[in-house]
């Protein structure tokens, strides 16, 4: 009988079920997207019974293609697009209205008022994070003030609050029938609200921002025996089964990476972009626009730290070509399109839909198209497109040498866009560094089923998980300096550009 760990990666457009056995390799993969609900500009949202309905769809699947039971599953680790904000009623697990994504822009008029009079970074000394619109905290506000009868229901102890992986672990050990509340300390440092310190939610901060303490779940390590629950039996896994492993997206795919050594360094391509080091035991506090946040904790060890750069909109963007503009049909189409032509033509694309994040952290940005002239086609625009996705890096990039001390030498690389071969080039380029793929791109289920199968000793030490760590492809960097140093000027003023357009 073989012996499995099953991730739950629940994203920004799709849900995944991978199982994965003993040597991190993939025995089954299921995916289902989800709906992207607009209601205004700005405004992002899901459906979150729609996102526990595909999770419960994609284990039947991938326990079914497997031909696979449940009682193979030795335990079930979950990882989650993490700011997203969810509040339920305790009673019937009924949402008081669509999750609020972590895209959202709505709660910029809470952050501005919270800052008016110390500025953007009144709480990072504590949490690590400037007041911004894509934190949890803000976004639970906004419900707790504009939902009726929310507050009531808060305060009554009748309302939960919750990232996705809260939500997802609460359905899967019961739900209304004493499903367990708990969020790990990655997702929990995502919120505004838990200081980084003590890993504790701070208690200054809930009474400023107005928010009832017993809403909010139980902090937990990323990966921890025995566990915080079993699964229904009733429910899509068809057995009990421990659900011990917990990481927001990005640091599950630090972990995926095998980065456990201050100093590494992961980037994952996804709907955003995201780049974090790993600093060790140590909180280091940035001065160049990056977020100081949790890497991962495993049991009662200590926490592991890192620095973060996030960015908004990199495979997004390729998404809205294909949705918005039907410029393309599939995502992949967009390295064909982009290869019809030689360059960018002289334009940049600075997809600030939701404003800058790192290392700008400007909410009133958006996006433009600059350099425009009559010989630019599509093919222009696609690959202008690609390319701002490196050009956002290389800024993150440079944050990150100059707050760390660190010169990178090398980046590892996973998300759907690193199968972009003319990204991953340009990408080595622009930064002047080599880009390496792993062999197991699915990085973030990864770290995931890690954190899970650490906590029950499917394997053994971070070390085990570190052997098993493959390249699968290296991009060498092969531009003139002069080049790279002309192109990344021209970045820098097309972001200039796209400030100060929201009053």
């Amino acid at each position: 009988m073989p012996e499995l760990i099953a991730a739950i990666d629940q994203g920004t457009t799709s849900t995944r079920c991978v199982l994965f056995d003993g040597s991190g390799q993939i025995v089954q993969l299921s995916q289902q997207e989800h709906e992207q609900i607009y209601p205004k500009p700005g405004w992002v949202e899901h459906d979150p019974l729609e996102i526990w309905g595909c999770t419960q769809d994609v284990i039947s699947q991938a326990l079914l293609n497997a031909q696979v039971v449940g009682d193979q599953i030795f335990a079930v680790g979950v990882t989650n697009q993490r700011e997203t904000t969810i509040v339920w009623d305790k009673k019937t697990g009924q949402p008081y209205g669509n999750a609020i994504v972590w895209q959202d822009t709505r709660t910029k008029e809470i952050c501005d008022a919270l800052g008016a009079e110390e500025g953007p970074d009144r709480f990072r000394d504590l949490v690590g994070l400037p007041l911004s619109t894509y934190f949890s905290g803000p976004k639970l506000k906004w419900i707790l003030e504009n939902k009726e009868d929310v507050r009531g229901a808060a305060e009554k102890g009748e309302a939960l609050f919750g990232t996705v992986d809260t939500w997802l672990i609460w359905w899967l050990t019961g739900g209304p029938e004493g499903g367990t509340h708990v969020i790990d300390v990655t997702n929990a440092s995502r919120t505004m609200l838990m200081n980084l310190s003590s890993l504790n939610w701070n208690e200054d901060i809930l009474e400023t921002f107005n928010i009832p303490p017993d809403m909010l779940p139980r902090i937990v390590p990323s990966s921890d025996p025995p566990g915080w629950g079993m699964t229904e039996p009733s429910g899509p896994f068809g057995a009990a089964i421990p659900i011990c492993g917990d990481l927001g997206d990005q640091q599950a795919a630090l972990v995926g990476q095998a980065c456990f050594t201050t100093g590494e360094v992961k980037n994952t391509y996804g709907t955003g972009c995201f780049m974090l080091m790993n600093t060790g035991e140590r909180i280091v506090p940035s001065d160049s626009g990056l977020l100081t946040t949790v890497a991962y904790r495993l049991g009662e060890e200590p926490a592991v730290y890192a620095l973060e750069g996030s960015i908004a909109i990199t495979g997004a963007l390729v998404q809205w070509l294909r949705d918005n503009l039907e410029l393309i049909s599939s995502a992949a189409e967009i390295e064909t399109l982009a290869q019809s032509v030689e360059d960018s033509g002289g334009i940049y694309f600075v997809p600030a839909f939701s404003g800058l994040f790192a290392p700008h952290w400007r909410s009133d940005a958006r996006g433009v198209i600059v350099g425009l002239t009559r010989y630019i086609n599509k093919g222009h625009i696609a690959r202008s497109a690609l390319e701002s996705t490196a050009y956002q890096t290389r800024e993150v990039l440079d944050a990150m040498n100059t707050d760390s001390g660190v010169e990178l030498s090398s980046m590892k690389v996973d998300g759907g866009m690193v199968h972009n071969d003319l990204l991953m080039q340009f990408q080595a380029d622009i930064i002047n560094v080599p880009v390496l793929r792993p062999r197991i791109a699915e990085t973030t289920a990864l770290g995931a089923a890690y954190a899970a199968g650490l906590a029950v000793g499917f394997w053994e030490s971070t070390e085990s998980l570190r052997e098993q760590w493959q390249v699968d492809k290296t991009w060498q960097p092969g531009m003139e300096e002069s080049t790279r140093s002309g192109l990344y000027r021209g970045w820098q003023k097309a972001v200039e550009r796209s400030l100060n357009w929201v009053d």
